[in-house]
């Protein structure tokens, strides 16, 4: 079956979901958005939009196979053979309701006149449109070129072939994870002796070391990137991260797909979503939406205050930032008690979770218990968790200081993770301390790449980028740091002007009312 733009565009505004993969149209149930195991935004962000790069990027060769349940046919493409794709309603604020009709739960709002293709959210006032129009899946104006980005695409898939030919998608469980266990072991086994002995801070921060390093594999796994079995590697991973670590790795999953495929936007990236304590652009001063969190992200005077200070306050927010982590697993797991649809893990993933934190938190509360008093046991508790801040410093290395502008749905995959994601320089011998998260540039092309591989990749990638015109952004540990301390003092000093202006708009008023009166 043949489909014209205005066929897709027809059907999309009736409800369907729609998503373009190599020329065909593939056609997403409702029932399916429940169970997909990425979640539902991870395919509402690519409605009406050519997904290839993407889905091969993020699926394994026995997924992709399924496809073809979902082929329902082909799509008119362009002279060039590419497709020009559709602003998905989601991201103009449109969503589904389960009985499958429209509610719109954010408006668009332009912030940035040089910028005419982005499109930010605000929460939406007006209910009385019913549903979205054309005028809604319209392609905003942009300053990329179709063509361009086609034939980005188009080299992405090149170096994606070379990866696999390289073998570089092969984990190397020995040289790579197996050194990984073994440091592992070791800080739990030092960490169990001190705490024996009654050294306390000792343990805690040998505990806290564990900790950070055990990230680094959930994160491999939660990408389908150690086994590359979805099973094996979930079951693995709540181990790690529930029972050993007491967070969500279902939660966290969810999150960094999401962050994955629309990273850097401000009102779909819940990874740069973190106001009251920080905002990386200036953007975030207008009460924006949050597609992710369902929710305004308001920039109120408790706001202002931290934004205006956040530069300072960056490595002490950061010091206690497990503890938020614990917060978004906790409200995940409590939002999914109900929601059982996945088509992989459904119920017994949730309850062997809930089960995992239980066991969590009465190992780690008896360990509390264990230190005698509870000055002993509160310094245990923050010498452990302020352990792991290194890694969130590491996390927002690589997106804090590179662009958070929306250049619109036209952007190719290749370029919008070569634009908004850096790598972070160090000497092999010191790559343990990153856990590979200083090559985000590659691991976030091709995210299922075993951590161990991604230094090779990266002599691809960068070849590719040379070749495309692109740029590939890499600095050191320090320079990278002092760049995200600017980002934000740059986006604090903003703060400081605006209210330095309505001070003075304020007493330019008082003063004419009291002349006026007068």
């Amino acid at each position: 079956m043949f489909f014209s733009r205005a066929d897709v565009e027809r059907r999309i505004l009736d409800g369907e979901n729609l998503i373009v993969f190599r020329g065909k149209l593939l056609r997403v149930s409702r029932s399916w958005l429940a169970k997909h195991p990425g979640g539902s935004l991870a395919l509402l962000h690519f409605v009406g939009r050519d997904a290839s790069d993407e889905i091969e990027a993020y699926h394994s060769e026995s997924a992709l196979k399924l496809l073809h349940n979902f082929i329902v046919g082909d799509v008119e493409l362009d002279d060039n053979g590419f497709w020009l794709p559709f602003q998905p309603p989601v991201m103009s604020g449109w969503v589904t309701r389960p009985d499958g009709s429209w509610f719109n739960e954010a408006a668009p709002v332009t912030i940035s006149e040089t910028i005419p293709s982005e499109v930010l959210l605000v929460k939406a006032e007006d209910h009385t449109v019913p549903s979205p129009s054309m005028t809604t899946l319209k392609l905003p104006k942009s300053a990329l070129s179709l063509n361009t980005q086609a034939q980005h695409s188009v080299a992405y898939r090149s170096l994606h072939q070379k990866i696999i030919d390289a073998g570089l998608y092969r984990t190397p469980y020995i040289t790579g994870y197996g050194p990984e266990v073994v440091r592992y072991v070791f800080l739990a086994v030092g960490s169990a002796y001190a705490y024996r002995y009654n050294w306390l801070n000792l343990s805690a921060f040998l505990l806290g070391a564990m900790w950070h390093q055990l990230v680094f594999t959930v994160h491999d796994l939660g990408h389908m990137g150690v086994t590359h079995d979805w099973n094996k590697d979930r079951l693995i991973s709540i181990f790690l991260a529930d029972f050993v670590g007491g967070l969500s790795v279902g939660w966290w999953v969810e999150n960094h797909n999401v962050h994955h495929l629309v990273t850097n936007h401000p009102s779909h990236d819940p990874d740069i979503e973190h106001l009251p304590f920080f905002a990386i652009s200036p953007a975030f001063f207008q009460n924006l939406w949050s597609s992710y969190y369902k929710r305004t992200m308001p920039f109120d005077a408790f706001s202002k205050w931290v934004v205006s200070i956040q530069h300072k306050l960056f490595y002490v927010v950061l010091a206690f930032a497990r503890f938020n982590l614990y917060r978004l697993s906790y409200v995940h797991m409590f939002q999914k008690a109900w929601d059982t649809e996945r088509i992989r893990g459904g119920r017994w993933s949730w309850f062997l979770e809930l089960t995992g934190l239980v066991f969590f938190w009465c190992w780690f509360g008896r360990l509390l218990y264990g230190c005698g008093s509870w000055q002993s046991a509160l310094m245990y508790l923050l010498v452990s968790h302020i352990t792991t801040s290194p890694l969130h410093v590491q996390i927002v290395l690589s997106h804090f200081s590179m662009s958070t502008d929306d250049l619109g749905v036209i952007e190719s995959f290749p370029h919008r993770q070569l634009r908004t994601t850096s790598d972070v320089i160090c000497h092999p011998s010191l790559q343990f301390l990153h856990g590979g998260l200083h090559l985000q540039v590659t691991h976030h092309l091709f995210p299922r790449l075993p951590r161990h591989n991604l230094r090779k990749a990266s002599r691809l990638v960068k070849e590719f980028a040379k070749e495309q015109g692109l740029t590939y952004a890499e600095f050191g540990f320090r320079e990278g740091n002092m760049d995200v301390i600017g980002v934000l003092k740059g986006v604090a000093d903003q703060v400081k002007i605006m209210g330095t202006v309505a001070a003075a708009e304020t007493r330019e008023a008082v003063d004419k009312k009291n002349a006026a009166v007068q």
